[in-house]
């Protein structure tokens, strides 16, 4: 398994089984599933509502396969109902109850975006969002780094950060995040933002390798372009023996990005993880790097303010 290092020297597995969208009563038996055929990364949110189960099958896979915790890679995600800087070792230690941990490996802001601490799903005015007056994100990540000197974290990072917002975060800490977390495929290969995380010793996970095809109907657009039905990409499949998923997630480890595929069906789950045994050629890579088209599965909307407080989500 390809591995990428931290800044200290730990390490991240490149491929990791994504939680969002897998249900209760399938996320544990996913999660076991793949701790039983050899993936040692999980990648959780306390927004995905489904991380008690996944702490309970932590739990039990340890024991039955004899796993110690060090070998684990964890990461969970702060909501942005708590981006208040007094608001962020509640949540984070909520999350460690859910999972079991005494430890994150890694823990992210999931947006670069506040909401008031008492909505229960997502803002229905610009009422319901905290300015970054009220709820600074420097804040928000002084006390992140709070939570990691006290040993609840290993490592600490953002998702869905533009380089223009991480480039603000830069200018006021000396802490600069470990990981950016944001939607990486063919369709949006977003080099522009690789390279500037490469250029300041930033790790990058890939969400939605696949397309997420699975996400509910509201979260959809009328006739989306489909990946994994991507002619491109089913003839390199055919090439060499390997399954068009496969190819998406060696392409993006290919490219030096971490990436977590979520499945909660065994057989998918194991062939995910096989994947890292298909070798791209220069000209696999090539016909893919052609597919860009920046198209977005999940554009930011329902995150953004009608007026300027949250506009423009992505800095696009």
């Amino acid at each position: 398994m390809k591995k990428f290092a931290f800044r200290n020297g730990d390490s991240i597995d490149a491929i990791g089984l994504g939680t969002w969208k897998s249900d209760p009563g399938e996320v544990g038996s996913a999660v076991k599933a793949a701790l039983k055929v050899g993936y040692r990364h999980i990648d959780c949110a306390a927004i995905y509502g489904n991380e008690k189960e996944v702490g309970a099958a932590l739990t039990e896979s340890m024991k039955t396969n004899n796993i110690d915790r060090k070998e684990l890679f964890i990461t969970s995600k702060l909501w942005n109902t708590n981006h208040r800087k007094e608001d962020v070792l509640p949540a984070l230690k909520q999350t460690l109850r859910d999972l079991q941990l005494e430890y994150l490996d890694l823990y992210l802001i999931h947006w670069p975006v506040a909401f008031r601490p008492d909505i229960d799903d997502f803002p229905q005015s610009d009422d319901d969002y905290l300015s970054l007056e009220d709820a600074p994100i420097f804040e928000t990540w002084e006390a992140m780094l709070n939570a990691k000197n006290q040993g609840l974290i290993k490592h600490i990072g953002v998702s869905n950060f533009s380089a223009k917002k991480l480039s603000g975060l830069l200018t006021e800490t000396d802490h600069a995040p470990e990981m950016n977390q944001v939607e990486l495929h063919p369709y949006l290969q977003q080099d522009d933002l690789i390279s500037y995380c490469k250029d300041n010793n930033i790790l990058v996970t890939a969400y939605s390798p696949l397309g997420s095809s699975d996400r509910p109907k509201n979260m959809k657009k009328e006739d989306e372009p489909s990946l994994l039905e991507n002619e491109v990409i089913n003839s390199i499949a055919q090439k060499h023996d390997a399954t068009p998923g496969q190819v998406l997630i060696k392409w993006a480890v290919e490219r030096d990005t971490i990436v977590i595929p979520k499945s909660t069906n065994p057989g998918r789950i194991e062939e995910n993880f096989k994947s890292r045994e298909i070798s791209l050629d220069q000209e696999d890579m090539n016909r893919i790097r052609q597919l860009d088209m920046h198209y977005r599965y999940l554009d930011g909307k329902a995150m953004e303010t009608d007026g300027d407080m949250y506009k423009n989500i992505f800095d696009e």
